[in-house]
């Protein structure tokens, strides 16, 4: 971190990653002793989320920045980490999760055209691939199916022509299903088999990395963005089964394993080589994951209760 120049803004920093991200960057600044800042900014509809950032010393702004007016009240800033974004609500009322994906990027674009910024995307943008593929790395096509992914798509396009417009320099991280204990579609599987409930074999497959990671990928990206936008494709180098992951969950939990749907030859994929070839190879491994989920659900931990609806196929969210 001592490479990064000026402060950090998160935007969009009271979410599932937003605060253990900005936690992460502010001890990683004191611990190399530099004197950066990392300003949270969210509306903070989890009092939790504000509360945790502040004990860390991480300075917050409340602020709705789909407020006319409230983006260009925001303080200039060397590097931005974008994560504001909307998703599970879509297919019932898209057009706000068209004005967060799509017209507030424009907006912040425009603001922060002289900063650096890492922009959250996700893989969803990308085309269900054959399970012997490795999966969709950084120069696949893009086909998003359902509007979510479609609107994640214009969040991007948005940012790439601030790009070309401003000549700012930006990375799209295209994260595939970041895990902690609370949350993620290891967190799913678990669940439903502790809880006696089918597991649904449709998705077939799929990779997911430790949020601890992933946050770290976030920041060390400000060290790789660039004019043209870069783009990273995010998540662990494993392609795991659904099947046998359950099966590994009804193996610790000593439960029988219930099964719905079946395995289709397809899946949303992405390969995460470039990721790794940059960043270094994950710390924390599938095995470990699966391991660390089983005994924190075992121990009573709690939830989010914010399922990934990893079944999904036709981007209905």
């Amino acid at each position: 971190v001592k490479k990064i120049k000026g402060d950090i803004i998160i935007l969009g920093a009271g979410g599932k990653m937003g605060p253990t991200l900005a936690i992460l960057a502010k001890n990683a600044f004191e611990a190399a002793g530099c004197s950066n800042r990392v300003i949270a900014v969210s509306r903070f509809s989890d009092p939790f989320a504000m509360k945790l950032l502040n004990n860390n010393k991480i300075e917050c702004i409340s602020c709705d920045m789909m407020e006319h007016g409230a983006v260009d009240r925001l303080p200039d800033c060397e590097n931005v980490i974008y994560m504001a974004g909307k998703k599970f609500g879509t297919s019932a009322n898209s057009a706000p999760t068209w004005a967060m994906n799509a017209w507030l990027p424009a907006l912040v674009a425009e603001r922060y055209q002289k900063s650096n910024i890492v922009v959250f995307s996700s893989a969803n943008i990308y085309r269900f691939c054959p399970i012997s593929y490795c999966g969709a790395d950084e120069n696949a096509s893009v086909e998003p199916v359902g509007e979510y992914a479609q609107s994640v798509l214009a969040r991007e396009k948005m940012f790439e022509y601030g790009s070309m417009t401003y000549g700012t320099k930006t990375l799209m991280y295209r994260l595939s299903y970041a895990c902690d204990m609370r949350y993620g579609v290891l967190h799913d599987i678990a669940q439903h088999v502790l809880n006696d409930e089918p597991v649904g074999l449709d998705p077939t497959a799929f990779a997911c990395i430790w949020q601890g990671d992933a946050n770290e990928i976030a920041i060390r990206s400000l060290l790789h963005v660039s004019n043209p936008a870069a783009k990273l494709v995010v998540t662990g180098p494993e392609c795991v089964s659904i099947r046998k992951t359950a099966l590994k969950f009804g193996e610790l939990f000593n439960k029988k394993v219930i099964f719905t749907g079946e395995e289709q030859p397809t899946a949303l994929l992405a390969d995460a080589s470039k990721c790794c070839q940059i960043m270094g190879y994950p710390s924390v491994s599938m095995a470990q994951m699966i391991a660390w989920q089983a005994e924190y659900l075992l121990g009573g931990g709690r939830t989010l209760n914010k399922p990934t609806h990893y079944e999904e196929r036709k981007g209905d969210y």
